[in-house]
């Protein structure tokens, strides 16, 4: 009679066994996915911090190109409205590119340099100072 008992107790102990084995694994996989979500986290955002000067330093190129257009055009005594008619661009376009937030095109940039009657490399030259 004990191993007739014995017999039934590890019947049910095998069949429970695969689904604890899957609950198991399932468990596994989930905390994986977290551990390596939280992994991805913390390098983005160290790369995000250690690109604090390279943000920095464009801020600074993109304010200074902005204000060596604004500069220019006020000293030709132009609009913006007249700057942007003569590119075929909007004159919001050409606030953005003195403001600095965002940059003009290379072939806009040749084309207000001629506008405002100095050469392209001049232009350039003001903003690496």
């Amino acid at each position: 009679m004990l191993t007739a008992r014995s017999a039934t107790v590890s019947d049910s102990f095998i069949s429970i066994m695969p689904a604890t084995i899957i609950v198991v694994c399932i468990n596994l996989v989930c905390w994986g996915g977290i551990i390596y979500c939280f992994v991805l986290l913390i390098k983005a955002l160290r790369k995000y911090l250690k690109s604090d000067p390279v943000r920095k330093e464009t801020a600074t190129v993109r304010r200074s190109l902005g204000e060596a257009l604004k500069a220019h055009r006020t000293e030709c005594k132009m609009t913006q409205e007249f700057v942007a008619e003569h590119l075929g661009v909007s004159r919001q376009a050409v606030s953005k590119w003195e403001t600095g937030a965002s940059d003009p095109s290379t072939s806009n940039l040749l084309t207000l340099a001629k506008l405002y009657g100095i050469s392209a490399v001049e232009l350039l030259k003001e903003i690496e100072e």
